[in-house]
């Protein structure tokens, strides 16, 4: 019987307690980033986002994502039903001697947050019954069978599908699962919806930036449970993951404000805190697969090129609200991508098996052809599945509000509520036109 390790497992607890604070965060830093009229309707998004896949995870989700493999696609969703066999106390991790409950409680943050990042891109607009069927439908088909995929030994994670021929992919706490898949999810679910009414006419901007940055705060905050959690033990890996974090999200900040700069001659608060989330997201795959150089390296690129990829909503005319492309998906891709050129076993206490050190670390092309491999698998996969329920639920239930409660405000007419109520209870909603 393996032994119960109680600095690891008091560590996993404290990082799943971090990963679930950014759940609340983001409810935060989205609901800074839109109109004074639905900013309680988007804050709404994520804890319903939060209760809805708690429930739907601790029944049958991390059994469907980490049961016995079916076809390379799922696991099998009545391997844990009820958690029933990861519940018990006795039932530790080996490597690390973590209590496989421990491990559920960690993994279900990861899907609350995976489905909460997707809200942001169809923020003003989306009807909040649609929103819940919506993430239910989407975590059970999409994050579980790509969860299931990279991290429970199916088809692109246990080389199943590379069939021995390139190194496994490396994607230490979430560059496909969480980012790519809730990247693409939020552009096609943005299309499928349609555009706000005056999107591309009409300022739409922030109407608190302090929420916004308050949010960027305690993303970041929370992001080391994220990163330095998913070593599952209290060790040099979690270290490396830690300071990588750290320097990569400082060094994206400082990137994206100095685009901004150079592009519109401002230096604005909104791309310090969106700037912290990029450097966020593309280190989350590298984390512990990076040196330092590496990790300076994904932070100034993603800083750069998120910065820049924002804009593609105005050029492209997709309404990707709060940015969702521009950040996670965009952020994403280099992060798992640019392992390829940086992955290194030399400055690590864990590398995984099967995988090769990157292009500039003597390791050749293969690393990164496998990066871009399931990259773009993942691309395919989410984006494809994801249509298809948007456009079912389009076609039964409907996705949008109505014109007149879109112009109106969400927070008033679905959830009979408004932020901000001032001077002797009149209703004052302060929108920033």
């Amino acid at each position: 019987m393996f032994e119960l390790d109680t600095g690891n497992t008091a560590f996993m607890i404290l990082a799943a307690s971090l990963v679930l604070l950014m759940t609340p965060a983001l409810a935060f830093f989205y609901g800074g980033m839109v109109r004074g009229k639905s900013v309680l309707n988007m804050m709404m998004m994520s804890f319903g986002a939060l209760g809805l896949i708690s429930v739907i995870w601790v029944i049958y989700g991390y059994s469907a994502a980490f049961g016995s493999d079916i076809g390379g696609f799922i696991g099998n969703p009545t391997d844990f039903l009820g958690l029933q066999g990861v519940a018990d106390e006795n039932s530790l991790m080996a490597a690390t001697g973590v209590p496989f409950l421990v491990a559920a409680g960690f993994q279900l943050t990861f899907a609350v947050i995976t489905v909460a990042l997707i809200s942001g891109a169809v923020a003003d607009r989306l009807k909040f019954n649609a929103w819940l069927v919506f993430a239910g439908v989407w975590v059970t088909l999409v994050y579980l069978p790509m969860a299931h995929m990279v991290w429970g030994g199916g088809l692109l994670g246990g080389n199943f599908f590379l069939k021995d021929s390139l190194p496994l992919p490396i994607d230490f706490a979430g560059g496909t699962v969480v980012h790519i898949n809730a990247g693409i999810a939020g552009l096609v679910l943005a299309v499928i919806a349609g555009k706000r009414k005056g999107f591309g006419r009409e300022p739409m901007r922030p109407h608190n930036l302090p929420f916004v940055m308050l949010g960027a705060a305690l993303l970041w905050f929370g992001w080391f449970g994220f990163n330095a959690g998913s070593e599952f033990a209290a060790d040099g890996t979690a270290g490396r993951a830690w300071l990588n974090t750290t320097i990569a999200t400082a060094l994206a900040m400082l990137a994206w404000l100095a685009t901004e700069k150079v592009r519109d001659g401002h230096a604005t608060s909104l791309g310090a805190a969106s700037g912290v989330v990029a450097g966020l997201v593309a280190i989350t795959p590298a984390a512990a697969a990076v040196d330092t150089w590496g990790a300076l390296a994904i932070g100034a690129v993603a800083g750069v090129l998120c910065a820049l990829a924002v804009g593609l909503k105005y050029k492209f005319g997709y309404d990707d609200s709060l940015d969702v492309v521009g950040v996670h998906l965009v952020g994403g891709l280099v992060g798992t991508i640019l392992i390829g050129f940086f992955a290194t076993d030399k400055n690590s206490t864990w590398y995984p098996d099967g995988a090769a050190n990157g292009l500039f670390y003597g390791g050749g092309a293969d690393q990164l052809v496998t990066q871009v491999v399931v990259a773009l698998a993942a691309v395919l996969f989410s984006g494809v599945v994801t249509a298809i329920i948007a456009l079912a639920l389009k076609a039964t239930m409907g996705l949008r509000v109505s014109e007149e409660v879109e112009v109106g405000g969400i927070d008033l007419a679905v959830h009979g509520e408004s932020a901000y109520e001032t001077l002797g209870g009149a209703r004052v909603v302060t929108e920033v036109k």
